[in-house]
């Protein structure tokens, strides 16, 4: 299959154009110097050109708090909402599938059940908001379409919380970390794959997609430092105390239940990605 990947050179992109190599897949990553998603000449001219079988849509705004910042709100909306758009408008011109990453922010965040995919959308934050659109423009363009939801992503080709929690380690002996936001991290390795699996298959809808199992980011934390200590002893001085949302204001706000409910995968065949604990096990043996 040709198969496009947007956000090529982003933590999910650069995953999935490795996974989509190493099963003889013909994958075009592209960037913003290869494709303007926001502007829709260029995503029909760079679409038309390549053809492709699938596109894997990673390109995204995902700086959280810069989003609700009045001057970037409209930026964040061209990118995740009319990026989108742009493509699934061609994904339906050209009859190709779309796999739309999205994000446990379209919803809410309140009680402590598992959200499910089918579950009512109510974003509390512009980045959500946004995603969410762009969620409603794959829902309104297409049939052959994967929503796949995500959270708490990490890769080892970009900014994430466990490189910024090594990073702090190495100069601090006392963290303090939010333990009232629960969820599930997201390595992008594993994540590549179900991604492709779903590309090549024919099974379209809504799905979560995360590892396996939940935590607060506190908890997420604690075994960050546990397990980087047996890599290098530098981090068995680090101790990591829990606090609040509250006592950590942000500008925009979290949602404090992230839990994501996965049955659909195995519903559907598709294998459900390991514990999150085994997945930054592998994630540390990469980056440190």
């Amino acid at each position: 299959m040709k198969i496009l990947v947007t956000g090529a050179k982003g933590q999910l992109g650069y995953d999935v154009v490795n996974e989509l190599n190493k099963r003889g897949h013909n994958a075009v990553g592209v960037d913003i110097d290869e494709m303007d998603i926001t502007d829709g000449i260029s995503v029909e001219k760079v679409l038309s050109e390549i053809n492709p079988d699938a596109v894997i849509h990673c390109a995204a705004w995902t700086a959280v708090d810069l989003a609700e910042d009045e001057d970037k709100q409209e930026q964040v909306r061209l990118i995740n909402a009319g990026g989108t758009e742009n493509i699934a408008k061609m994904c339906k011109k050209l009859d190709c599938k779309m796999v739309y990453i999205s994000t446990d922010y379209v919803f809410d965040g309140q009680g402590t059940r598992p959200w499910e995919p089918d579950d009512e959308r109510n974003p509390i934050n512009v980045y959500g908001q946004t995603k969410y659109e762009g969620e409603l423009a794959v829902e309104k363009w297409l049939d052959k379409y994967f929503i796949v939801r995500i959270a708490w992503v990490f890769g080892v080709n970009g900014k994430n919380f466990i490189k910024t929690m090594l990073n702090l380690g190495k100069t601090h002996d006392k963290l303090t970390v939010v333990c009232d936001q629960t969820g599930s991290p997201t390595y992008t390795y594993d994540l590549s794959k179900l991604l492709v699996d779903m590309a090549e298959s024919e099974k379209y809808g809504r799905y979560h997609a995360t590892n396996e199992g939940f935590c607060s980011w506190y908890e997420f934390a604690c075994e960050i430092f546990m397990q980087a200590s047996e890599l290098d002893p530098i981090y068995k001085k680090v101790v990591v105390s829990p606090v609040s949302s509250s006592e950590y204001p942000a500008k925009a706000k979290r949602p404090s239940n992230s839990r994501m409910g996965k049955e659909k995968l195995t519903e559907n065949g598709f294998e459900k990605l390991p514990a999150w604990q085994d997945a930054l096990k592998r994630y540390l043996g990469e980056v440190m």
